[in-house]
Order: structure tokens, then sequence, then C-alpha cells
């Protein structure tokens, strides 16, 4: 098992139990408890788990975890829903992307769909994204004409987030906005944990013809603190096949187009 699984894995533990032992990290990583000590205290170095003397106790930072340490989450329902959104936007869009896990993979398949690099250096796409990390991987790519907002980088998200974010998305027009979110709730809508980001990402929706959303199932039925928009404002809703059918029935029931993927 990587490092960083292994830490993603021990954060995932804390989070549902609040505490964990020595011992009971090294049962459920397979693991020596030398190994399990070491990872604690280079998670207690970088200030996500606070440590005891036999183990360690839940930092408040560990309700966001930084991106990094979300990426092994689902992996493969990600890289599902990532595709079949990607597959959603034709040749010639102009797209928002913001930040987080699923969003980057649906980044990574944008930019490695066949028939947008057969457009050569003509520009076959526009992405427009307020997250660092996916303005990095697409700018490289000379059909993918890619526009970042300014504003703060948000260190869990790579995200930027403030005035200037919602300032210059406020001045653009959007075919399609695809969204990360933290919940999915039949009656809040979809939802963050940070208002700044909230922010920045609503006025992406709010510019955009066309709102798809792509959560894996663990996100619907869920709550997060600020909402970016409402069930009714979200045209697709992309998610894996362990979507819950009564949730399913609720959110199409509100006019949302689900695909389980």
């Amino acid at each position: 098992m990587a490092t960083h699984e292994r830490w993603t894995r021990l954060l995932d533990a804390l989070s549902e139990r609040g505490s964990i032992e020595v011992g009971e990290a090294a049962e459920l990583l397979d693991v020596s408890p030398a190994t399990v000590r070491r990872d604690l205290e280079e998670l207690a170095r970088q200030q996500l788990l606070t440590r005891t003397r036999g183990g360690a106790v839940l930092s408040g930072v560990t309700y966001d975890l930084p991106l990094r340490y979300k990426t092994a989450r689902k992996a493969d329902e990600k890289h599902r829903i990532a595709r079949a959104a990607a597959a959603l936007i034709p040749p010639g869009a102009v797209v928002g992307l913001n930040g987080g896990t699923t969003t980057s993979e649906v980044a990574r398949e944008l930019a490695t769909r066949a028939d947008l690099a057969e457009h050569g250096g003509a520009t076959a796409l526009t992405i427009v994204t307020n997250a660092v990390n996916i303005a990095n991987e697409l700018a490289v790519r000379p059909y993918v004409k890619t526009v970042v907002t300014g504003g703060v980088a948000r260190p869990q998200s790579y995200e930027l987030t403030g005035p200037l974010a919602t300032a210059v998305l406020q001045g653009l027009s959007l075919d399609y906005a695809i969204l990360g979110v933290n919940a999915v709730d039949p009656r809040f809508g979809a939802a963050t944990h940070d208002e700044g980001e909230a922010s920045a990402n609503r006025a992406m929706a709010e510019r955009a013809e066309k709102v798809i959303v792509v959560a894996d199932s663990t996100k619907l039925g869920q709550r997060a603190f600020a909402r970016v928009c409402t069930i009714p404002e979200i045209d697709t809703l992309v998610t894996d096949h362990d979507a819950p059918d009564e949730l399913v029935e609720q959110l199409t029931a509100q006019g949302v187009d689900v695909h389980c993927v």
C-alpha cells in the first residue's frame, strides 16, 4: 500500500471514530505498529491530527482534508464519473471547472479526448477554472484555451476564492459548469464545506447554460455548510451506480437528469 493511500485510510478512520489506537491502525492497514507510529507522527507534523500516548485523536482540519489525501477515496467511481461527464461536452464548448478530485479527473479526461486533440493548434475547448492544479495540467494542451480566475488560493482544494474570483466569473458566459461538491441533499441542494468556495462555485453556476454536478454516491443525501446551488438549478448529476434509488427518484422528480455510471 502506497504511503499516501495509507495516510488517507488513517484519516478516514479517524474521521469516522474520532480517535484511533496504534494497534487498531496497524490491524486496519495490515502494517507494523512502528509504521503506524511514523505515519501518525508525520500527519501530526502536518497538523492533520493530534498525537496521543497510544495513538491519535481527530483534529478539526480533518473535516476538510487537503486534496492530495482525498484522491484515493472512491478512485474507480470518480474515474467513471469523470469519463461520463467529459463525454457530455461537445467540441468548441466553454466549460467552467471548479476544484476537487473528481473535477480534476474530468479535466484529464477532457484533455486526452482524441476528438479534441485532432484540432491541432486550433482551440477545441475553452476551460475556465478557479483551480490552480487544473490550470497547470491544461496549460500544456495547445488545443485547450485555459482561463484562470484571480483570487486567494485555498490550500485544501487549490481553488482560488474571494472577490477577485467571483468578479472574473461574473463577466463571463459559459456553456457548461462542471462542479464538484461535498454534498447533495434533495432539499438543501449541492453544497460545500467552505463558504468562499461556495461563493465562487455559485458564480460559475450562474454564468452557465447548463450545470453538471459530479459527485460519488457517498455525497448523496448529505448536507454541507454552504450551498452552491439548489437542486432545480442542476441540469445533470453524474454519480456512481451505488446511488440509492430513493435519492435518485427525489432528484429526478425535481428535474435533474441523473446518470449512474
